[in-house]
């Protein structure tokens, strides 16, 4: 069956998909002895398809893998980084930082630190990452002030953002000092900086943001910094969430209170 030549080589595990566009607008990829271009299509049980002057079959790609990873601060949540800061891949062994295909399902800001999921499984990578499916991610963020009622709930009830309205989220007081205020935010949805551009917005800016759980995986106890494998029924769990259409996933929100 023929499919896109960048989604055939994300199922395979080589990378992300958006890494394999990159790999062939770069002329990396050779289809049946030419350069690919992108929006090609293969059969990958007829075609021959080369990264890197490598042949890929199948049968040869590298095994699954699944991690949950406690960004620290200050780690960037890319595969390469052309500044040369320190990247999530750099906490792994050496082993797993070229040729297994892993990569980070979504990302963390450089400045906020948690739960960042790593796979080499191109598809559910992309099945993760699709804005048609939803994942509740939750946080916990600091922010100056003290935001009153009504503001939380504007914020629960989406703002504009990108002209467009952001999702129905959670949020939750957790507990305040004197200068700011600790919030359990959950979203269903993952826009380019979107808690800290919702909460300046607002007027109350991030100090701190840290995210404890994708979907029902949870972080704690893992320290900062370090990694552990995906048990089977948290992989089971997060195809079996990424499988629920917004409309399930958010039903009933709209009606929370913070």
């Amino acid at each position: 069956m023929d499919e896109r030549l960048q989604k055939v080589i994300a199922h395979w595990g080589i990378a992300s998909r958006r890494q394999a566009e990159q790999l062939i607008l770069e002329g990396r990829v050779r289809l049946n002895g030419a350069i690919a271009s992108l929006g090609q299509k293969a059969n990958p049980e007829l075609d021959q398809i080369e990264v890197d002057g490598v042949l890929v079959e199948p049968i040869n790609r590298p095994q699954f893998i699944y991690l949950l990873l406690h960004k620290p601060q200050g780690v960037v949540s890319t595969c390469q980084d052309p500044q040369h800061r320190t990247t999530v891949l750099d906490l792994l062994p050496a082993e797993w930082q070229s040729g297994q295909g892993i990569h980070p399902v979504g990302r963390l800001d450089a400045d906020s630190t948690g739960a960042l999921l790593l796979t080499n499984d191109g598809a559910l990578t992309a099945r993760l990452t699709h804005p048609r499916y939803h994942i509740p991610k939750t946080y916990q963020v600091w922010v100056q002030g003290h935001p009153p009622h009504s503001v939380l709930k504007h914020w629960q009830q989406g703002i504009l953002l990108d002209d467009s309205l952001t999702l129905p989220a959670r949020v939750t007081v957790m507990s305040h000092t004197l200068t700011q205020t600790l919030l359990e935010i959950v979203l269903w949805e993952g826009r380019n900086r979107q808690i800290r551009r919702t909460a300046e917005q607002l007027g109350y800016p991030v100090v701190h943001l840290h995210r404890t759980a994708i979907g029902s995986i949870d972080l704690n106890p893992l320290p900062s910094g370090q990694y552990r494998a995906l048990t089977n029924l948290e992989v089971e769990s997060l195809q079996a969430e990424a499988a629920m259409k917004s409309t399930e996933s958010l039903a009933g929100i709209k009606e929370d209170s913070p």
